[in-house]
C-alpha cells in the first residue's frame, strides 16, 4: 500500500517537473520572438492566473502552462500561420480564418499539444478558448479567460470593476467582460464569434438563476 502511494507521489512529482521544464522552454521561446509589450502581457497573465488559482483552489501549474502558451501564436506571420495550420491540421471556422485575433488561440493549443506534448484537455481548452470563451467553461478555462482581461498591464475603462469581481466571483467577472467586449465589437462594427454570444447568454442565465 505504501509503495503504491509512493508511486503516485513520484508520478505527480514527475508530471510537475515536466510542466516546469515545458514552462521554462516556452518562456525562453516567446521572450525571443515577442515584442516586449506582448511578453509582459503574457507574464502578467501567468501571474494573475496563478493568483486566481490560489483563491479558487485550481491547479496552479496547469494555469501557468495554459497562460504561458495562450498568446504563443499571436504575433505569427502569415507564413507561420499557414505552416501551423497545415502541419498540425488545425481546423478553423470562417471567422477564425479571417483574423489572427481569433485563430491564435486554436493555433497555440495545437502547438502545445503537438510540439510540446501537452495532453491535458483542460489545459488545451483553456488555451483554445481564452479569446472567445465558451459556455460551461471549466474553472481553469474561466481563470485564463479572466486573467487575460485583468492582468496588471490592462488599462481600459471598467477594468478595475472586473478586477474586483474576479476575486469574488469568476462568473460575474466573465459577464462584465462580455458586456465590455461585445459592446466594443458592436461599436467598431467587428464581427462577433458565436462562442462569445452563446457563452454570454449561458452566464447570464446562470446569474439570473442565482438571483431568483
Amino acid at each position: 500500500r505504501s509503495l503504491n502511494i509512493s508511486g503516485k507521489k513520484i508520478c505527480i512529482r514527475n508530471k510537475m517537473e515536466n510542466y516546469n521544464n515545458i514552462f521554462e522552454e516556452v518562456d525562453g521561446k516567446i521572450r525571443a520572438m515577442m515584442t516586449s509589450k506582448r511578453y509582459r502581457h503574457v507574464i502578467g497573465v501567468v501571474e494573475t492566473s496563478s493568483e486566481l488559482a490560489g483563491i479558487y483552489g485550481t491547479d496552479i501549474e496547469k494555469c501557468r502552462i495554459a497562460a504561458i502558451f495562450h498568446d504563443y501564436a499571436k504575433q505569427f506571420t502569415k507564413a507561420q500561420i499557414d505552416k501551423t495550420i497545415i502541419s498540425h491540421s488545425v481546423e478553423l471556422d470562417s471567422l477564425e480564418s479571417e483574423s489572427i485575433q481569433l485563430s491564435h488561440s486554436k493555433l497555440a493549443a495545437a502547438i502545445a499539444r503537438n510540439e510540446y506534448g501537452i495532453k491535458d484537455e483542460d489545459i488545451l481548452n483553456a488555451i483554445a478558448f481564452h479569446t472567445t470563451g465558451r459556455a460551461e467553461m471549466s474553472e481553469l478555462e474561466k481563470i485564463i479567460f479572466v486573467a487575460d482581461s485583468i492582468e496588471p498591464g490592462r488599462k481600459y475603462p471598467g477594468v478595475e470593476a472586473i478586477r474586483e469581481h474576479a476575486y469574488c466571483s469568476l462568473d460575474k467577472a466573465i459577464l462584465i467582460i462580455y458586456k465590455h467586449t461585445i459592446s466594443y465589437l458592436l461599436n467598431s462594427e467587428h464581427k462577433i464569434h458565436p462562442d462569445s454570444v452563446i457563452a454570454r447568454n449561458y452566464f447570464l442565465d446562470k446569474s439570473n438563476e442565482v438571483n431568483l
